[in-house]
């Protein structure tokens, strides 16, 4: 056998061979010790196997096809049996690479025949160790092959198939060449990797072939949860209209296998209520609907259900009840009673004053009112929803309504409007027993008083609706009053009832004022506020346009005062999170006057690219923050806070905005300075992670006063509703250290105030069901206040205090409820940890670590997810958060 060293020496001399043998003739002697060497290094079974391949492809060339063919097949054999390790590379293939280009050469020689696609289909998998870069030979020869099945020869050859069709899909797409043949192999890899576990690569594949409907066909029961969960995650890294694509085959596949709330969720995202009409149609089962009603009013979203949805009447109104919230009061004390919290607190409770040195007790005399007014903030955030507290509901057993009125007139005047309108925030969702504790403020002489009542009613029914429409009917009247400050309760409350709901009524009511010649500058810019609240997201034109001329209209004076800015955020509002639809507004805006210009272009962008994670508009926004401006410029501030509203979108733009901002701070000047820290609060709200901490913290000893203070606020931002200790210490010793300056202490008190929000139950994040949606009725809440901090002198710390009401919006109980199926609570053990990601993992991967076993009613905190630790109960949604519905478990055995 000593011949079959040198493989050209005997059988077929092709042209090609020969070329080959004078090429490789010169350095033979040299080739021939390293040759030896090897061959003492292996082992007797390898050198045999060596031995038998350099046989067969002698063989190969041998002139009778007999002969070949056997050689083929036997060639075939042992490379099939061999590429089954994915450790190292099969042994076959590296002692037949010296002989690739002998074979290929052969190739080329043979005739058309079955032996010839037998060779092209051994060439192919030679390929996959030998081919040059980008030469993609390994699919020329199969598609020069014969047509059998590519999976019997392992998973690291498709793979690689994969990866080359893609180049090769590309080429031809520039090309304008035909791809049918491409898409036949694309249809076999699909289906080998759907059948293999390997979901991701069959969706990066028809991604990269852009036909990822011929995904819908390939799943199963087994793999369709794997794979929806891969389409939903890479969707947020897709650039438009690609991400929504992705997104409406991940539908599909869900309702295809009747997983409807996960479709309901799509669906959310989508923005897309023909889908949720489909959802609620296809499904027959009434206790699915109720948790689709849960998701909703989550969500919330206004949204009426017709016969079509739910035939039988007392069925739907069953429903309709549940997307309206009228249960979420009921719920979140339930909650309380649970944790034990119902005790109402005073902001004295959550001062500690006691645990400081003697000066900030010193301190307290300074400017009563201003503390008073903070005081009444802390008692609204810390009992919101709890219906009782200290200062503002007073026990029945106590005197006829004296210690209420007394605390309300330790007020001055426009302090007593957030004073009566706390009322709303002790008594939120409870729409009832609201109305009547507020309904004593409107027989008041005192216009703050009713300012603050009319307010108070919106707080109390935000979030939720009422068929009565009680908000409406109280508050209508008052909108055209003489008296600003009753007209811009009203306007206000309108805002907050009906965040969302697109309501005919209200649009016909508050358009006028933005005409309105007389209406001063402060009720005109709440106006557009609330209609941007109402209509958010619906890129109404008709309001865009009442918007645009009340902009044209303000005098050159006007334009320089802080209100003025909140015009071009309610116009923004309405484009919440709509990417390119805003263009048009956005040309327009291009022709205001220029001391507005940059600053409505860029509150434009940041919220119409709101929670999409696009990173070219992140780019602009920094692009816009590098420039060095002298001081009167203000279209910085809202270029910073759009970089955290579009970046919140997932963790890693999140990560990569945190250093972004850090940057800006060390090199911006003082108005983009003291906008970071409130991008960072946007950016870790409710959610208080030790890097942000400490800058904050660091940023509210700054020397710049307008900097410290909102880095003050923020602390409250991300640690609002997580009674996080370390926040708490920090925000009582700055209470300690400005116990001289009172705008400093009031922010340091409201941050104390925001951080035990609700007793530690709320939460501001405007993203639930494990991050995935986002409700845009919540952001625009936070977006409002945040830009309406950009001038904390002008605005919070002046007059307008109230627009830290707008936080209500984003309010929610961050809570696991459990119910049954007639939904009264249900009591059951529940597994709460740290969510993990296991996307594209293989197997069942555990979704939670570092668990702990709860009994329901439990608290989430960021970043948690639950999951249920008994067998006995099926939840109706996949994602625990909120209220869940119970099912019993037919299967379900005692072991007792």
């Amino acid at each position: 056998m000593a011949p079959a060293q040198d493989p050209n020496s005997t059988g077929g001399s092709s042209a090609g061979a020969t070329k080959d043998e004078a090429s490789l003739k010169v350095p033979s002697k040299d080739l021939k010790k390293k040759d030896d060497k090897k061959d003492e290094d292996l082992s007797e079974e390898d050198l045999a196997l060596k031995l038998q391949l350099e046989l067969y492809v002698e063989r190969v060339q041998d002139s009778d096809p007999g002969l070949q063919k056997v050689a083929l097949e036997s060639m075939r054999q042992e490379i099939r049996n061999a590429t089954s390790s994915m450790t190292s590379v099969p042994k076959p293939l590296k002692f037949l690479r010296p002989h690739y280009g002998t074979l290929k050469a052969y190739y080329e020689s043979m005739v058309d025949s079955d032996l010839k696609k037998l060779l092209a289909d051994i060439l192919s998998v030679l390929a996959l160790t030998m081919s040059a870069e980008g030469e993609r030979e390994s699919l020329k020869y199969r598609l020069l092959g014969s047509d059998g099945d590519i999976g019997s020869w392992g998973h690291e050859y498709v793979r690689n198939l994969a990866g080359e069709i893609a180049q090769e899909y590309a080429k031809r797409q520039s090309e304008d060449a035909p791809f049918d043949e491409l898409m036949e192999l694309v249809q076999q890899i699909v289906a080998f990797h759907m059948q293999h576990n390997a979901e991701p690569e069959a969706v990066d594949l028809l991604m990269e072939v852009e036909d990822l409907d011929l995904l819908v066909e390939h799943t199963d029961k087994t793999n369709f949860k794997r794979t929806c969960l891969y389409l939903n995650s890479s969707a947020k890294y897709l650039p438009g209209p690609d991400d929504t694509l992705v997104l409406d085959i991940a539908y599909m596949i869900y309702m295809k296998f009747e997983e409807f709330p996960r479709a309901l969720q799509i669906a959310l995202y989508l923005d897309n209520m023909q889908y949720v009409k489909q959802i609620f149609t296809t499904c027959h089962d009434l206790l699915q609907k109720k948790q689709f009603c849960y998701i909703l009013a989550r969500h919330g979203i206004t949204f009426e259900l017709d016969e079509e949805m739910c035939a039988d009447d007392e069925e739907r109104e069953g429903l309709q009840e549940i997307i309206n919230n009228s249960k979420l009061s009921e719920g979140y004390l339930t909650l309380a009673r649970d944790i034990e919290v119902m005790e109402p607190k005073s902001p004295e409770d959550i001062y500690k004053a006691h645990l400081l040195d003697g000066r900030a007790s010193a301190g307290a005399s300074m400017d009563s009112a201003r503390q008073n007014l903070a005081a009444t903030f802390v008692n609204a955030f810390v009992n919101a929803g709890f219906g009782q507290d200290k200062l503002m509901t007073v026990p029945s057993e106590a005197s006829s309504g004296s210690s209420s009125t007394n605390w309300l007139y330790k007020n001055k005047e426009h302090g007593k409007t957030s004073a009566a309108a706390s009322l709303g925030m002790i008594l939120l969702w409870d729409v009832d027993s609201g109305l009547a504790q507020i309904d004593k403020y409107f027989h008041s002489t005192d216009t703050p008083v009713i300012a603050g009542a009319l307010l108070g009613v919106g707080i109390v029914n935000c979030g939720v609706k009422n068929d009565c429409d009680p908000a409406l009917a109280l508050l209508a009247e008052y909108v055209d009053r003489e008296d600003p400050a009753t007209r811009i309760g009203a306007i206000m409350g309108l805002g907050l009832a009906y965040a969302g709901a697109q309501s005919e009524q209200i649009r016909s009511k508050l358009i006028p004022i933005l005409n309105d010649a007389k209406a001063s500058l402060d009720v005109i810019a709440f106006t557009a506020i609330s209609l941007g609240l109402v209509y958010v997201g619906s890129c109404n034109e008709d309001i865009a346009q009442a918007i645009i001329f009340a902009l044209m209209d303000r005098s050159e004076s006007e334009l320089g005062e802080p209100l003025t800015r909140l015009l071009p955020l309610g116009l923004g509002l309405l484009y919440l999170g709509k990417q390119e639809s805003v263009e048009a507004t956005a040309e327009v805006s291009k022709t205001f006057n220029e001391k507005i210009r940059k600053h409505c272009d860029m509150t434009l962008l940041s919220c119409a690219y709101a929670g999409t994670g696009n990173v070219l508009k992140v780019q602009h926004f920094l692009g816009q923050c590098a420039q060095h401006l002298e001081k009167g410029e203000t279209f910085q501030g809202p270029a910073v806070l759009g970089i955290a509203m579009v970046a919140m979108a997932e963790e890693l733009g999140l990560e990569m905005a945190i250093r972004s901002l850090e940057h800006l701070l060390q090199y911006g000047e003082q108005n983009i300075r003291k906008a970071v820290p409130l991008a960072l609060g946007l950016l870790c709200i409710s959610n208080p992670k030790v890097n942000v901490m400490d800058t904050l913290s660091r940023l509210s000893h700054d020397s710049d006063t307008e900097v410290a203070m909102a880095a003050i606020v923020s602390l409250g931002l991300i640690g609002a509703g997580t009674n996080n200790a370390r926040i708490a210490g920090m925000l009582r010793n700055l209470s300690s250290y400005y116990y001289k300056e009172p705008s400093l202490l009031f922010c340091v008190r409201i941050a104390q105030g925001l951080v035990h929000l609700g007793k530690g139950l709320l939460t501001l994040s405007p993203y639930h069901s494990e991050r995935f949606l986002l409700s845009p009725t919540a952001l625009a809440g936070l977006v409002t206040l945040l830009h309406a901090c950009l001038d904390m002198k002008a605005v919070i710390l002046g007059k307008y205090h109230y627009i830290l009401y707008f936080l209500v919006l984003a309010m929610q109980p961050r809570m696991l409820m459990t119910v049954d199926e007639n939904l009264k609570a249900l009591p059951v053990p529940v597994r709460v940890g740290q969510a993990v990601d296991v996307v594209g993992q293989a197997g069942r991967p555990k979704t939670i670590t570092g668990f702990q076993t709860h009994t329901t009613p439990v608290l989430l905190s960021a970043g948690d997810r639950a999951e249920l630790a008994t067998e006995k109960y099926i939840p109706l949604s996949p994602i625990l958060e909120g209220f869940v519905i119970l099912k019993e478990n037919p299967e379900y055995r005692d072991d007792q």
